[in-house]
């Protein structure tokens, strides 16, 4: 295998979760608490690729700490009914790293539960090992400590690892630890996020068969 590790993201790597679920839980949840607050869903891509969630609800949205907890649990009981569909290839590309002996790991802002049960639900193999929102704010990317937990737990060197992440927050985290990076670019046509990724990502995938392609060569 060209990495015994994939590091996946999750929401718009693995799974096509913010146009069908986080984007319309955001919109939901601004039309009723911070009504003077409207983006398109290509500024909220654009807002969570760079600065990221956090400041993009702090100093865009204007959400205080106590308020983004409150949208916290108001997106987490949203997505407990509305579950994304894994990208077509994914599945395939996934089962065939862990028929050969490779492992999964998942570093997301998503809840750890929630991750699981859309690998449960789209018939993708259990990750070993899953750091999600639920960690402190400051464990999760682009704080690189979940890479280092991996690299601890498997005795694996940075080389060994291969992060996928459509997000910069993602990129950030491995470029700190020297973690080769892929960017998935098959979530959404986004030129701004695109020119980033291509320009400075150690490789940028349009697609899931071509990331797949490349891992087999």
């Amino acid at each position: 295998m060209r990495f015994p590790c994939l590091v996946l993201d999750h929401d718009d790597t693995v799974v096509n979760s913010t146009a069908t679920v986080h984007y319309p839980c955001f919109v939901a949840y601004t039309a009723q608490y911070f009504p003077h607050y409207h983006c398109t869903m290509e500024e909220y891509f654009l807002k969570n690729f760079h600065p990221g969630v956090v400041s993009f609800f702090r100093d865009d949205v204007g959400m205080s700490e106590a308020q983004m907890l409150h949208e916290q649990a108001w997106w987490n009981e949203y997505v407990q009914s509305h579950v994304p569909q894994a990208y077509p290839g994914m599945k395939e590309l996934l089962w065939r790293h862990v028929e050969r002996g490779g492992r999964l790991c998942v570093v997301s802002h998503s809840y750890s539960a929630n991750i699981l049960r859309d690998y449960r639900e789209n018939g993708l193999p259990e990750p070993d090992l899953v750091y999600g929102w639920e960690q402190p704010r400051e464990r999760c990317k682009p704080n690189p400590w979940p890479l280092d937990q991996i690299m601890a737990a498997f005795d694996y060197a940075p080389e060994q690892l291969l992060m996928v992440d459509d997000l910069k927050p993602g990129f950030d985290m491995a470029r700190a630890r020297g973690v080769p990076f892929a960017a998935a670019g098959w979530g959404y046509d986004i030129p701004e996020i695109e020119t980033y990724m291509r320009a400075n990502c150690d490789r940028y995938f349009k697609t899931v068969p071509e990331l797949a392609a490349w891992l087999e060569d």
